[in-house]
């Protein structure tokens, strides 16, 4: 008998006994609060729309407009003849919407920082990052060259011991709101600190944009720091309702990327029906109807908190501004039961385990929409009871 060279087999079935085998399961109708799931319709506390953008009856007619405009692909990469006007037009909002200098579309979040961080530092620099950024900034400072250091979450002294260590162009990588449980960085402090030692900051605002500051364009505006972060970054994927990545900076710096990221040079540009609902959106998020929309998030996330608050025995959510709730089971049997549980009273809240999150740090990633009923929300906490 052959031997399997790859050990594919042993490696699933390892996956299987351990519990940590993940499989895809298909929802047979646009995003939204209610969904059809495995052949019926249940609530949706899982998904990252939390602007409620990505079935919008508006968007959805921006993007047959901009296919009748432009088709449905854009043939090249952007230095081919990929560049098309939409996709100017959408790095320009972005800009403006972020108070940047000039922006950069990508074909995904995830490829923003596979291309940035490799096209900043190499050997002989440093890279600096919380212990729970994204996978996409970990594999982005791993494909740099650069030492890769790491703080403990949230451990400013440990950030100051390292960059006080830390040799050669040093660039500090954070997320403003963390994907896995929520939480907001001490973004002030931190750019305090890179100031001090001559360091660049990247922010991925991928759970911010949309959500938090005056206009919705994120933490870093809600702090007024945008002309104090070199790097900001994110997706149109969530909160905007479309899909791809952007990041924003210096006219300077996004010249150098158009040269040197290697996941913006080597990719077809995105398709002009996604940068035409992503230009959309933003425009929306920033205006009267979109802040409405925001508030109503905000009126959710404080219902949710208080309601959480009430039936918890280990966490607080008191101070909750990001519509991502963890609600932390630990073990992940037990994360993967209780997700099993509250999927046959109709509603999904998927189990995170290893390795998105720690071991024995399973959960359920709970995430709101602005366009949960207060009555869906109570459901939510039968369910959990």
């Amino acid at each position: 008998m052959k031997k399997e060279l790859f050990q594919i087999e042993k490696t699933v079935l390892d996956l299987e006994q351990s519990h940590l085998k993940r499989v895809l399961r298909g929802t047979n109708s646009p995003s939204g609060v209610e969904i059809e799931f495995q052949g019926r319709k249940i609530l949706n506390f899982s998904s990252n729309d939390y602007l409620g953008l990505a079935n919008e009856p508006f968007l959805n007619e921006c993007a047959i407009q901009a296919i009748e405009q432009w088709g449905t692909g854009s043939g090249a990469a952007r230095l081919i003849c990929g560049n098309l006007k939409i996709h100017e037009q959408l790095e320009e909002g972005t800009a403006d919407f972020k108070g940047t200098e000039a922006a950069l579309a990508f074909s995904s979040g995830f490829a923003v920082p596979i291309g940035v961080i490799p096209a900043l530092v190499g050997k002989g620099d440093t890279v600096i990052l919380d212990k729970l950024s994204h996978a996409c900034l970990i594999d982005g400072a791993k494909l740099s060259g650069a030492t890769i250091r790491v703080f403990p979450h949230q451990n400013l002294d440990y950030l100051e011991k390292l960059l006080k260590e830390s040799s050669g162009k040093k660039l500090i990588v954070t997320e403003s709101v963390f994907s896995m449980d929520g939480d907001l960085a001490p973004l002030s402090k931190i750019v305090a600190l890179k100031e001090k030692y001559g360091a660049w900051l990247m922010v991925d605002e991928a759970h911010a944009t949309g959500v938090l500051g005056g206009r919705g364009a994120g933490l870093i505006e809600s702090l007024a720091l945008s002309s104090q972060v070199e790097i900001q970054m994110g997706t149109y994927s969530k909160a905007i309702g479309s899909s791809g990545g952007y990041v924003a900076g210096s006219r300077k710096l996004i010249d150098l990327l158009i040269n040197r990221a290697r996941s913006f040079l080597f990719s077809t540009a995105n398709s002009p029906a996604t940068s035409a609902v992503s230009l959309k959106a933003i425009q929306w998020i920033q205006s009267e109807a979109g802040k409405k929309r925001r508030d109503l998030l905000s009126a959710n996330i404080r219902l949710l908190s208080q309601k959480l608050n009430q039936i918890s025995k280990d966490q607080t959510f008191l101070d909750q501004q990001s519509p991502i709730f963890p609600w932390i089971v630990g073990d992940e049997i037990k994360a993967v039961a209780l997700s099993q549980r509250i999927l046959e009273r109709g509603i999904l809240a998927v189990a995170i385990r290893y390795p998105t999150v720690a071991r024995k740090k399973a959960r359920l990633r709970i995430s709101l929409s602005a366009k949960h009923r207060v009555s869906q929300i109570d459901q939510l906490i039968q369910a959990i009871l």
